[in-house]
C-alpha cells in the first residue's frame, strides 16, 4: 500500500515564481524519479516544469508535446517529458512502451497523468497546481507529495 508524504504547499504570485519553484525542486530529484502534473489547462504545469527542466541543466528550449506525446531533453539526466491531454483511453498508449521511460534512468515529467492512472509508478511526485481566474489571473496554488510504498 502506498502512502503519501506532503513536501510543497504554496502559493505562487507569478509565472516566474512557478518556474522558480520547479528550478528549486531539483533537490528531490534522483535518476528515475516520475513527477506528475495536475491541473487543468493555463493551471501552469508547463512553467514549472520548465523550471525543473532548467534545475535539471537542460538548455534547449522547453515545450508541452501535445501533438508528439513526448519530448526528450538532454541535462544531468535524460529528461522524458510526457504529455497525455489527446489521450481519450489508456488503450491509445498500451504499444507506446511508457513503462520503458518509467523504469529508465531518466526523469519523467508527465502532465495529464490522470489519463494513464494504470501505467504510472507507484512512487512518483505528484504535482497539483490550481487556479481561480476571477480571483486573480497569475495566482497559483502548488501542493506537491510524495508517493512511496
Amino acid at each position: 500500500m502506498s502512502k503519501v508524504k506532503a513536501l510543497i504547499e504554496t502559493v505562487s504570485e507569478s509565472p516566474e515564481e512557478t518556474y522558480q519553484m520547479g528550478v528549486n525542486f531539483r533537490p528531490h530529484i534522483t535518476a528515475g524519479s516520475v513527477l506528475c502534473f495536475y491541473g487543468n489547462l493555463g493551471a501552469g504545469k508547463t512553467t514549472c516544469i520548465k523550471g525543473i527542466c532548467r534545475g535539471l541543466g537542460v538548455t534547449q528550449p522547453v515545450t508541452s508535446p501535445t501533438f508528439t506525446l513526448i519530448n526528450e531533453y538532454d541535462g544531468e539526466y535524460p529528461v522524458y517529458h510526457l504529455d497525455f491531454y489527446r489521450i481519450v483511453s489508456e488503450i491509445e498508449v498500451m504499444d507506446m512502451g511508457i513503462e520503458e521511460y518509467f523504469q529508465s534512468e531518466g526523469v519523467c515529467l508527465v502532465e495529464w497523468p490522470e489519463r494513464i492512472v494504470s501505467f504510472l509508478p507507484l512512487e512518483r511526485f505528484e504535482f497539483q497546481l490550481s487556479w481561480e481566474f476571477a480571483l486573480s489571473e497569475t495566482q497559483r496554488n502548488i501542493i506537491v507529495n510524495k508517493v512511496e510504498l
